[in-house]
This record gives structure tokens, sequence and C-alpha cells, in this order.
């Protein structure tokens, strides 16, 4: 058995999956939420086996939990150990022969899964200035990793890596050149690890060569952002230097006037932190509506209110404004894939995002679109020219993938 441990360290949270790599199934999962606070959570789940191909019944998978006081992400790693021999599977029985760990930012440094050296986490911490939110807690998962399993090679595969592949053209932004050399501003791009998954996942499961296909994919959940794949390559996506551009998101604002800042500035007296927590964390969906979580806004635009109609219309109005540029940059398209929590499971965001495009032959058929699934599905008619697809995206299993494929 091969078997990878994926873990996806945050500031605050440990989450970690241990996949079996000759089924490509997850043997068993886990987070530790609260690290450095008073009291933190443990959730461990064993995966029921199942036959290669089907989905083991979720409902019979073993699940623990637990609150306890975690100090540091070594303790975190220290309490996961734990889990794994008080509730199993045995680590002893299924040793990692690898470690891959989510890295957010990898900057114009990184652009494919990098073995993790000490220069790595040198290159890692510089690039903290880029994502001081997230670069550091995935070092500190990295090192308690490293002293908790020194024995076997350690990978980072970096969010932004998949967007390398983006034209100068796509990552320039109109500002003073030097100004935007000397402080690394460009067009970065995230949920490259999920894009890449899913547009490889809608190629297979249509039976065509994925060099031949132009793709748009929408990741909605409670962060958003769309890519437009050529060939497999990214050459367009909605978020940028940070992962507040784009889409309306549950707290983020996406594309705004930039003057709007000067103005709130000048007129408000809000500072730079007020302002930064403004558009990441009290904007989107949660700023109009007052609420971030898509069931809730679409249970208030059913019910009549105003606040949540407009804030899923603003949401559907950004989403279609994007698909039509991006499809006009690819010349067309051949598949749209939708994922992620909003994707997967609103099948009202995705008929009113698509609903202006059937002079492009996009057709969603209202039956496959309104049944739920668990697995990638069609939602399209047969005789849509555009493949219009459900893909549950598995960033774990992308990770555990891209890991193998250099440790």
């Amino acid at each position: 058995m091969s078997v990878v441990l994926v873990i996806n360290s945050g500031s605050s949270s440990l989450k970690y999956s241990l996949m079996d790599m000759a089924r490509e199934a997850e043997i068993a999962s886990g987070l530790i939420e609260r690290i450095g606070q008073d009291s933190g959570i443990v959730g461990h789940t064993v995966r029921m086996h199942a036959e290669p191909g089907e989905p083991a019944p979720a409902m019979l998978d073993a699940r623990y939990s637990d609150e306890r006081p975690i100090a540091d992400h070594d303790e975190a790693f220290a309490v996961m150990l734990t889990q794994f021999e008080e509730h199993g599977p045995s680590l002893r029985e299924h040793p990692p022969v690898a470690v891959g760990h989510r890295v957010v930012h990898g900057g114009a440094r990184f652009f494919e899964p990098t073995v993790i050296t000490p220069l790595v986490e040198i290159n890692i911490d510089d690039l903290s200035v880029l994502a001081p939110l997230h670069n550091p807690a995935n070092l500190a998962g990295i090192r308690a990793a490293k002293a908790a399993f020194g024995d076997v090679p350690h990978v980072a595969v970096f969010d932004t890596a998949f967007h390398q592949t983006l034209p100068p053209a796509a990552y320039t932004y109109a500002i003073d050149a030097e100004t935007a050399r000397a402080n690394r501003v460009r067009r970065y791009g995230f949920h490259g690890t999920s894009h890449k998954y899913v547009s490889e996942q809608a190629a297979a499961f249509l039976d065509r060569p994925l060099s031949e296909l132009r793709q748009l994919v929408f990741h909605l959940g409670n962060g958003a952002s769309m890519t437009a794949i050529d060939g497999g390559r990214s050459v367009e996506t909605s978020m940028g230097f940070t992962p507040l551009e784009g889409l309306v998101m549950g707290t983020r604002s996406g594309d705004i006037d930039p003057a709007i800042l000067f103005h709130l500035a000048r007129r408000a007296g809000l500072g730079t932190d007020e302002l930064d927590t403004l558009l990441n964390k009290r904007s989107g969906l949660l700023g109009l509506a007052g609420r971030s979580d898509m069931r809730d806004i679409l249970a208030g635009r059913d019910a009549g209110e105003p606040a949540a109609t407009l804030a899923y219309d603003v949401y559907i109005h950004r989403l279609r404004a994007y698909a039509g540029a991006y499809i006009a940059q690819l010349g067309g398209v051949d598949v749209i894939s939708f994922t992620a929590g909003v994707g997967e499971n609103a099948a009202p965001v995705r008929a009113d995002a698509l609903a202006t495009l059937g002079f492009l032959g996009v057709t969603v058929d209202p039956d496959r679109n309104g049944t739920r699934g668990s697995g990638i599905r069609r939602i399209s008619t047969d005789d849509s020219r555009v493949a219009v697809l459900v893909v549950p995206t598995d960033e774990e299993l992308e990770i555990a993938r891209q890991t193998l494929s250099v440790a």
C-alpha cells in the first residue's frame, strides 16, 4: 500500500488526510481547531473501506471528537498521532511514504510540486510578505511534520502554482512598472490545486483529451474564483495579487473601484487595518445581506427579503460578467464545470449563472441540475453544444498525487 499523508496547516488549525494512493481513497482524516486558544477541538474520522470505484457509506464512517488545550502546531501533530494510535488506522501498519503540504503562496518562484529543503523553507518564509495570514502557518505545519516524520520526503504543493502559466497580459497590473517589480505586485491566482483537479476530472469524464478542451471552472465556496483553462493551462483567473479580487464571496467584496478605499480613508477615517477587515471579513454576501452562507441567501430570497434578493442578484451578475469575459479570452468554450460547496450544491446558482449563455449553445437540463448527486455528473442537455458538469473537488487527492510525482 502506497500511503501519503496530506497536511493543510492554518494559523489556528491543522487539517490532515491519510490517502491510500493504490486506490486513490482516503483512509482517515481529521481537523484540529483553535490551536493556541483556551480549548482546542479535535475531530478524527476513519473511513469505511469499499471496493475500488465505489464510495463507502458515509453514515458508517467512525467519527471521534474531543476538546483539549493545544498550545502550538507541534502539540497539534502530537495530538494527530495520538488519534491515529487510539482510533486507527495504525501508522505502523500504514506508514506514509511521503507527506504533502498545502502551501498557499509560491509567488513567481514555484510552479510545480517541490520537495521541501531548508532553502525551500527559506523561500516560503520570504513569501510570507505576500500571504501573511497563510504562509507562516503553512511553514509551522511543515516544521512540525518534519519533526514527526523525519525519514520521508516532504513536498510543498502551492495554491498559486497552476496559475504560473498565465500570460504576461493576464498577470500584469497597469501600475508603475518599477513599483510593481520592487514590491512583487502581479496577479498570482489561487485555488489552483482545485482548478487543476477539476479540469482534469472533467476531461476524463468526457473521455476527451485535456489538450483539446477550452474550459471554464467555477470554484464557488465561501471563497470563490473562476479560471479559464485552455488545453490544461490556466490562462486567466479571477483572484489576483490576493484572494480578495474577483467574484463576490461569502465575506469578501471581490472587485471594487480602488478609489473607494481612498474615499473611505478620507471621509470615514478608516485606517489600513480597518479597510482590510471591511473588504475581507465584512463584505460580500455578509455585507449585503448580513449572512455569508448561500443557503441562507437563497432562503431569504425565496422569502422575498430585499437584502437577500439584492445580494443574490449581485453575486450572479458578477459570475455572468466574468464568464462572458473569460469565454471571449478563450475564443469559445467546450466545458463549464462547477465545484466547491456552492458550486456543487446550489442548483439555482448554476442555472442563473449560465442563463444568458444560450446564444453559445449552453443549455442546462432543469431536472439534471436539480437532482442532487455525490459524484461527477452532467447537468447540460444531451444536445447542448457545451458540456456543463458538476465536479466535486478533491484537493487532498490532488496534493497526494502531486506529492507522489516528485517524492
